[in-house]
């Protein structure tokens, strides 16, 4: 019998781990210089927990059969957990509260999805008690950060506002408004014309699909519309939210507007980034409450959404036993497709690291005086890597050894104590 790992499960070799936290450490520093604080959640939870706000399909839930009869998934995500955490743990914490986390998640595959993994690797922030322009701000140009710590060159933040999408479909009967969200969700234009509306209703469902592109061309086209107060206040904070980036991280424009919606051109994209607009990246489900993003990269493969994020100004009150809610915004960063961008790039280490040193007693008698010897080694130096000689190969074999896992030093221990190093 050959024993494999469980379908939609990866195991990662040394390499593998090495390069996944090459980028985490990288991603740790930036949160850090923000001033966030890392926390760590249950793999497990409540369902209820994780169905609280509407955020998760019920059916990507991996359930966990419990002795005590509780209804238990492991977290396809980290923010209801983070939430759920801050309310019923940290109750009288100063606001605001920046927290990041480093975390595996799961998601039972779709029946419709060629991509057959469960198990993934997130780091992101939430930055909750909070809302208004600046920590919009903080969140957007704290992912730039990440990126160009990264050292990433390509790359866009599509960004929209679901709370400004979604009031611009106030016009639609109600029984369309569900159909014609999920329609502009999924950028369904046959759905879109097909649904029983006025010519003058189809027309305006179609702009809303199409409200994508350069920030000013798409600000410009929703301030041509017949506006409420509200919705309009709603598309000056948008407008002063892009000006405020424009002015702190000046994108580099693309040479074409770029859409995780569209695929991508074949013509070479320049090394630069862009701040693109969508007002059709909206969520079917009412998790987010104000502006919604995604990071997507462009390499020859093609584009790559790397993270996804947005204001959730209800979900805390989910949790807390007086229905007193926060406001919040948060962003998560797939680990497993950074990496996939990145080794593109040669920036990732290209093997593991090597021992300093191969301590060798020659005799049975000098095993005590070599482990003496090497955790003195080890004490000096931190950052040493020193093994131990456990077998009873030959001289020749331990240099071959050495040689193949391009140890430099070889201590040869005599059972008096005395040390021979020689250079491999």
């Amino acid at each position: 019998m050959v024993y494999q790992s469980p379908s939609g499960a990866r195991d990662l070799l040394p390499l593998d781990v090495v390069q996944k936290r090459w980028i985490e450490e990288r991603l740790q520093q930036v949160f850090r210089r923000w001033g966030y604080h890392r926390i760590i959640t249950s793999s497990l939870e409540r369902l209820d927990t994780l169905m609280a706000g509407g955020a998760i399909q019920p059916s990507t839930v991996l359930r966990v059969q419990s002795s005590e009869d509780e209804d238990l998934g492991l977290r396809p995500e980290l923010t209801a957990s983070i939430a759920r955490t801050v309310v019923t743990r940290m109750a009288g914490s100063a606001y605001p509260l920046r927290l990041y986390y480093n975390a595996n998640v799961f998601r039972r595959a779709q029946d419709n999805s060629h991509n057959r993994q469960q198990e993934f690797y997130q780091a992101g922030v939430e930055l909750l008690g909070v809302g208004g322009l600046l920590a919009d701000a903080e969140t957007l140009l704290l992912v730039m950060d990440c990126l160009q710590t990264l050292g990433l060159q390509q790359w866009s933040i599509v960004l929209g506002d679901a709370g400004l999408t979604r009031s611009l479909l106030s016009p639609f009967p109600d029984s369309l408004q569900s159909k014609i969200r999920t329609a502009i969700a999924n950028l369904d234009r046959v759905a879109l014309e097909t649904l029983p509306m006025s010519e003058e209703l189809r027309d305006r469902a179609l702009l809303l699909l199409d409200l994508r592109g350069k920030p000013e061309i798409v600000l410009e086209q929703v301030a041509s519309l017949d506006l409420k107060p509200a919705q309009r206040a709603s598309l000056n904070n948008l407008k002063s939210l892009i000006e405020l980036l424009s002015t702190t991280h000046p994108p580099q424009t693309f040479q074409q507007s770029v859409s995780t919606n569209y695929p991508p051109s074949p013509a070479p994209l320049p090394t630069a980034h862009s701040l693109l607009l969508d007002l059709s990246l909206i969520q079917s489900l009412d998790y987010y409450t104000g502006i919604v993003f995604e990071v997507v990269s462009h390499h020859p493969s093609g584009i790559q959404v790397l993270g996804q994020g947005g204001r959730y100004d209800q979900l805390l009150g989910l949790y807390d036993p007086q229905a007193k809610s926060h406001p919040g915004i948060g962003f998560a960063l797939h680990i497993e497709h950074l990496h996939q961008v990145l080794l593109l790039t040669g920036q990732l280490p290209q093997q593991t690291p090597t021992s300093d040193w191969l301590i060798v007693p020659e005799t049975a008698q000098a095993y005590p005086v070599a482990l003496a010897y090497a955790q003195n080694l080890r004490m000096t130096n931190d950052h040493l890597r020193v093994e131990l000689e456990l077998g009873s190969r030959t001289p020749s074999e331990v240099y071959d050894y050495a040689r193949h896992r391009l140890i430099p030093q070889i201590a040869w221990i005599q059972v008096s104590g005395e040390a021979k190093v020689e250079k491999v």
